[in-house]
């Protein structure tokens, strides 16, 4: 497996970014798929993930009716629209694969990508 994050940048307090995680050796739909991100000096928090086909989703609380993890038609790429950015938002994100049921747990998945930097700023 080898994920692929991309759609971070700058963007100002309130503003809106799309992250896309996509893989060309499985597809995602298969996979329960987490969404995390690290800021500098703090631990891997997870954000958001979603079961395999069904797609049950869940969020953590800090998120809540702002972000929303989606999949394509296709199911091989997934989406983390990320809606009123705050400040406390900029990390570094993570889109990761496992096998079994979603979880919210980062050291559950087995599979991650390089991370994309949100940096939310005015």
């Amino acid at each position: 497996a080898q994920l692929v994050e991309s759609g971070g940048g700058l963007v100002q307090p309130g503003g809106s970014l799309r992250l896309s995680c996509t893989d060309s050796g499985f597809t995602l739909e298969n996979y329960p798929i987490g969404w995390f991100r690290q800021a500098p000096g703090k631990e891997r928090e997870a954000v958001s993930c979603i079961s395999s086909y069904a797609g049950s989703t869940y969020y953590a609380d800090s998120v809540k009716g702002r972000f929303t993890i989606s999949r394509d038609i296709a199911g091989n790429t997934m989406y983390l629209q990320m809606n009123s950015l705050k400040p406390e938002d900029t990390a570094v994100y993570y889109c990761a694969a496992r096998e079994g049921i979603a979880t919210m747990v980062h050291h559950e998945y087995d599979y991650w990508g390089q991370g994309t930097q949100v940096t939310v700023s005015s």
